[in-house]
């Protein structure tokens, strides 16, 4: 029988384990899709942790909002996708119940888009959520246009790195923020214009010496806690803050620059809205088929060193995504 991970407490990786389900039939308006890869994300980590956003019914619980695989049946009332079919799967919205973590799934047909051509499985499962997010949050709310000088924080993670990479296929400025000066060398070879290693400079300080004395037109923060404050000022006067994660635990602090326009952005949201997913979904391929994006991939485990995989997530130290195959 097909497997699939479950954990049936919260607590650390040791509580995922791996068990045999028989496989599950489409409903009228579904697909069930073979598994071919899926990412490790740091919601993943919250859930099993016990920290989840909304309540999961324990025990026999699941992971994985994303992945990607091949249409292996389709439910009677389905139109435009057939067995076969390459896809992404574009929201998990009840990940818990029949997430990705999993040889095969089933999900609503229209929270499938279509796999981009020539985008091999492991590069298909590192897409979705991490450009998604910097996709919605830089263009979708903070309006970022050609020129707009963007300042990255978590610069080396899966949404840092997409942002550099969409900041370029708009034509802005990608600015990137990294805690270790290790990373730099990495991040200019990704395409950041500059780096700032907090390790060593002072991120305000450093962020007005490389534009002029003026501030960022945007600051992009998958970080928040206490920094969030002294963060703010490193935007321009009228500029944009836009946060995508909490990295850091702590509560935020209130912005200290007051004429900032503020978006908390929530990707999970607008991915289940069918017309802001087909307009991320075209941007995306686009992308892809140019080769300006290309997601980052730090390591690939097997369903089986699941465990290792979260042990690997939680050192913090990934430069791109975590992805695990089947």
């Amino acid at each position: 029988m097909p497997r699939v991970v479950v954990f049936d407490e919260t607590g650390g990786p040791d509580v995922l384990r791996v068990v045999d389900e028989p496989v599950v039939e489409p409903a009228a308006d579904e697909v069930r899709v073979r598994i071919e890869a899926f990412a490790v994300n740091p919601i993943d980590q919250l859930v099993r942790g016990g920290q989840s956003p909304r309540p999961v019914r324990l025990p026999h619980a699941r992971l994985g909002v994303e992945g990607t695989g091949v249409v292996d049946a389709v439910g009677s009332t389905v139109t435009g996708l057939a067995v076969g079919d390459p896809v992404i799967l574009g929201a998990i919205p009840d990940f818990e119940t029949r997430g990705a973590y999993a040889e095969y799934t089933t999900l609503p047909a229209d929270r499938v888009v279509p796999r981009p051509a020539g985008l091999e499985p492991v590069g298909a499962a590192a897409l979705w959520v991490s450009y998604f997010t910097a996709y919605g949050a830089l263009v979708e709310r903070a309006g970022m246009r050609p020129g707009d000088r963007i300042l990255i924080t978590a610069a080396s993670g899966g949404v840092g790195r997409a942002a550099i990479q969409i900041a370029h296929q708009i034509g802005a400025v990608p600015i990137a923020v990294t805690r270790h000066s290790a990373t730099v060398d990495g991040l200019v070879a990704a395409g950041a214009a500059a780096v700032i290693a907090t390790d060593r400079e002072d991120v305000v300080e450093a962020t007005r010496r490389h534009t002029g004395g003026v501030g960022v037109d945007i600051v992009l923060d998958a970080v928040m806690g206490p920094g969030l404050a002294e963060l703010s000022l490193a935007a321009k006067l009228g500029g944009t803050l836009a946060t995508v994660g909490w990295l850091d635990p702590r509560p935020a602090s209130f912005p200290a620059n007051p004429s900032l326009t503020i978006h908390r952005y929530m990707s999970l949201a607008d991915m289940v809205d069918p017309v802001t997913a087909g307009r991320v979904a075209a941007f995306l391929t686009a992308g892809v088929r140019t080769g300006v994006l290309q997601p980052a991939v730090d390591r690939v485990f097997t369903l089986d060193d699941i465990v290792g995989a979260h042990r690997y997530l939680e050192q913090g130290t990934a430069a791109g995504k975590i992805v695990v195959t089947p």
